[in-house]
């Protein structure tokens, strides 16, 4: 539960981690009076599971409150639109965890959310849910509020620990191209990466699409002209629902073993279930692992999702689900190939999506 709070809530996260801004931002005066009527509304519902879960829902005015006494501290971590923002998406993401996993609400698409689960499973759910958020946590939020811990829970007894899924990513499966990028010179490359998107299969037992395997033969190909620093794969355990295959590792094992690519110049980028989060969270693996972004990457797929990517439409998609545009298509090579840069905003962390946040 730690390593999934830290990796969902990060901001959050580090307020229980220190006990002087734990107890500073829960002595706020507009703050304090907020915590009590939440903590009240919660016990007034004895033991019905259900209206406990929907206690622990944050109003909008409570969530400004929160959000008010966090901006306050200094020290906690925040993305690049500040402190007051990050902890909105972080209660915005505890509430969307809450109606998915407690409240039955449909999950955004069918590939994301608990499943089919009766009526029985769900009391079992919601009851080890409710005891573990009341069980202390050491380094947790929980004198905070325990929708934080309650929601972690729900994750956790509904079997979606995705986000956690290949951590720590960089120290892992991508320890070789971590220690490679290091050292790298990257004035050396005309392109800091070749982002290679997702298109997972959707027949249950298949690990890669005829698209993937299509991309694959592009990006090994185009790779081999030798000014491209790394191949990024991006795609998740997502397709088809419950797939036990991971579309980026899939890939990364059939570069190596058709196409001969090394393995240090190939980044897993494990997690994205969209296109938009191919884009974001490649763009975020470029930036941890230092690569410049005054420098262009290249997008590489086939032509109708290139095609898609560079639309009107695709723009209009990543500000409605992500609120920001992960990076600019510059130019366009050929049918299957985007010069992209890449923006700093893609680091921000977004529970709303708790499988990929």
């Amino acid at each position: 539960m730690a390593t999934l709070s830290a990796r969902l809530f990060p901001t959050l996260d580090a307020s229980g981690r220190d006990s002087a801004v734990l107890k500073r931002i829960i002595a706020s005066p507009s703050l304090a009076p907020v915590l009590r009527a939440r903590r009240d509304r919660r016990a007034a519902c004895g033991l019905d599971l259900i209206c406990r879960a929907q206690a622990l829902l944050w109003s909008d005015m409570e969530a400004q409150a929160l959000r008010a006494a966090a901006a306050r501290e200094a020290s906690l971590p925040a993305s690049d639109d500040g402190v007051d923002a990050q902890i909105g998406r972080e209660v915005a993401g505890i509430n969307m965890i809450l109606r998915t996993y407690a409240l039955g609400q449909p999950a955004t698409t069918p590939i994301d959310g608990a499943g089919t689960v009766s009526p029985r499973d769900q009391q079992s759910r919601l009851q080890a849910a409710d005891w573990i958020a009341d069980t202390p946590r050491t380094g947790s939020s929980q004198q905070l509020d325990p929708s934080l811990d309650y929601a972690l829970a729900m994750l956790d007894v509904s079997g979606r620990t995705d986000a956690i899924g290949f951590e720590p990513l960089m120290a892992s499966a991508n320890a070789a191209v971590s220690a490679r990028a290091k050292g790298l010179d990257w004035n050396r490359y005309r392109y800091t990466a070749l982002i290679v998107t997702g298109v997972g299969p959707e027949i249950e037992g298949e690990p890669l699409s005829p698209f993937g395997k299509y991309h694959l033969r592009l990006a090994a190909r185009r790779f081999a002209q030798g000014d491209i620093a790394f191949i990024i794969l991006s795609g998740g355990r997502a397709h088809p629902r419950a797939t036990p295959f991971t579309e980026a590792v899939e890939m990364k094992k059939a570069l190596i073993e058709r196409y001969g690519v090394p393995a240090d110049t190939i980044v897993i980028e494990p997690y994205a279930r969209h296109t938009t989060t191919n884009l974001r969270n490649a763009s975020r693996l470029l930036m941890q692992m230092g690569g410049p972004l005054d420098k262009d990457a290249l997008i590489i797929c086939n032509p109708v999702q290139s095609a898609y990517i560079e639309s009107a439409k695709f723009i209009d998609r990543n500000a409605a689900e992500l609120g920001y545009q992960p990076g600019r298509v510059a130019s366009r090579i050929s049918p299957t190939e985007l010069v992209f840069r890449p923006f700093r905003a893609s680091a921000r962390v977004d529970p709303r999506d708790p499988l990929d946040p």
